[in-house]
């Protein structure tokens, strides 16, 4: 079968489990290190032509991550997709699972039963209220029924804006400031957030820099994702004010 996948995370799961059926990917792909296949653009506005010359037998696509009219392009050319839009871990497993076998897997590859296993020895600790910014300039944070929440829900994060209609909403940094959290996560992507850049604005509030890979990716990281994001939000320090 040959693959084309529109979705980094997607691409790594293939890539760790049916390598030689991939043969395309977006630029934005960046696991595994040494992946040698076509890169087709963006995810956002991938080359069609491109695509369509790799003749894919199946191209995997997000809901969030790509684009409505590319998916219609590909079907229109008669190009069968494999559509992905988990909210939730388990929703995440589930469609890992379904794709994999979709795509001719033998059997369920060992990294998804230890991400299956890791996420059900999850224990978390006495819940945290916070906000998690993926962008700044405006300030866009986690809403409500993101993959992403859910992943910090489980670990003892409650979002404070868990509620909000939009997925993504754009409060004002004073609004941000007026939620009353206790701790600001702050992911290294899709903004690169670091300890010069970002916690400045919430002065005296505890914050945790995390792997934006393993909070928002549903693949392989999933395995590692549980210890190593426990690790950075248990480890949470304020910042003095200025």
């Amino acid at each position: 079968m040959r693959i084309v996948s529109l979705v980094p995370s997607l691409t790594e799961a293939v890539a760790a489990t049916l390598p030689d059926g991939l043969v395309g990917a977006t630029d934005w792909c960046t696991h595994p290190a040494d992946l040698a296949v076509t890169r087709v653009g963006g995810t956002k506005y991938p080359d069609l032509d491109r695509v369509l010359a790799l003749r894919p037998d199946v191209v995997l696509v997000n809901m969030e991550e790509n684009r409505v009219e590319d998916a219609d392009a590909l079907r229109a050319a008669g190009v069968e997709l494999f559509v992905t839009f988990p909210r939730t871990v388990d929703e995440a497993l589930t469609d890992l699972g379904a794709m994999l076998t979709a795509l001719g897997a033998p059997a369920e590859p060992g990294w998804l039963a230890d991400a299956r296993a890791a996420w059900a020895a999850v224990t978390p600790p006495p819940a945290r209220r916070a906000i998690i910014p993926v962008w700044r300039r405006p300030w866009i944070v986690l809403g409500g029924g993101t993959f992403a929440g859910d992943v910090l829900r489980r670990l003892g994060v409650t979002n404070a804006y868990a509620a909000d209609p939009d997925r993504y909403p754009r409060p004002t940094l004073a609004e941000l400031r007026e939620q009353g959290a206790d701790l600001v996560v702050l992911p290294d992507e899709p903004y690169l957030f670091t300890d010069d850049d970002g916690p400045e604005s919430f002065p005296g509030l505890p914050y945790a820099l995390v792997s934006g890979r393993h909070l928002t990716w549903y693949g392989p990281s999933l395995a590692e994702a549980p210890g190593l994001l426990a690790a950075r939000l248990a480890a949470a320090h304020a910042r003095p004010a200025p």
